[in-house]
């Protein structure tokens, strides 16, 4: 029997769940294919009602607007790393070696996951690259936090900031250190492919040389204490 991975997500973020019916589901589908194909500011309902066969009305019964519908695939991503964090380290003995597979994991390109028909990953892991940080960098953000729209990202943050400190319970910035990873991670990659003079990497270098860089700055700042 098929497994599907369903989130539960935060019920102020659509109007009506997605998840729940074939349209819904649609949307969110091709919106992360279309952003990926557009980006983010020329991504419109219009668009997505023309590419799925609909209208924007019937678009508009699920999300009040495309920021909203950002925010969602962005929280549900963080909530399925979240997951995959957990489940790929679940036997990992070494705090070290634990986090060492945090930072693959959040570097690496992304395979579809099969348990979710109707997102692809492996699309939706550069469209948090290039645009999830929109989410959040807005002037609705206090507004947007209180309704806890990014607790899957503090969760996914808190989570790392855990396992650091298993590595050193006595180092003083666990979540400071968390997010720099996630953030690190994601600028790095979107540098390295678009604006190389930001970084060391180029488009021909390899992720592991990201993944190294990183590898070096944490247990750097980690250690020392």
């Amino acid at each position: 029997m098929k497994v599907q991975f369903k989130m539960k997500m935060n019920k102020r973020l659509y109007i009506r769940d997605p998840e729940d019916t074939e349209l819904g589901r649609k949307i969110l589908k091709q919106s992360i294919e279309l952003i990926y194909k557009l980006g983010f500011e020329s991504f419109t309902f219009k668009k997505l009602a023309e590419d799925i066969g609909s209208t924007e009305a019937g678009i508009y019964r699920y999300f009040e607007n495309k920021h909203k519908l950002l925010i969602y695939i962005t929280a549900w991503y963080f909530g399925w790393l979240t997951y995959q964090i957990n489940y790929q380290t679940n036997n990992i003995k070494y705090p070290k070696d634990k986090l060492r597979k945090i930072i693959r994991l959040l570097t690496f390109p992304v395979e579809d996951d099969k348990q979710t028909s109707y997102i692809d990953e492996g699309l939706l892991h550069p469209v948090i690259v290039a645009e999830g940080s929109k989410a959040y960098l807005t002037k609705q953000v206090e507004k947007n936090n209180k309704q806890r729209f990014f607790q899957p990202y503090k969760d996914l943050c808190t989570l790392i900031g855990e396992v650091i400190l298993e590595c050193n319970p006595k180092y003083k910035y666990p979540i400071s250190l968390a997010s720099t990873i996630v953030e690190v991670a994601h600028f790095q990659n979107f540098f390295m492919h678009n604006l190389s003079s930001l970084t060391d990497f180029s488009k021909n270098d390899k992720v592991t040389e990201i993944v190294e860089f990183l590898n070096d700055l944490v247990f750097s700042s980690i250690d020392k204490d």
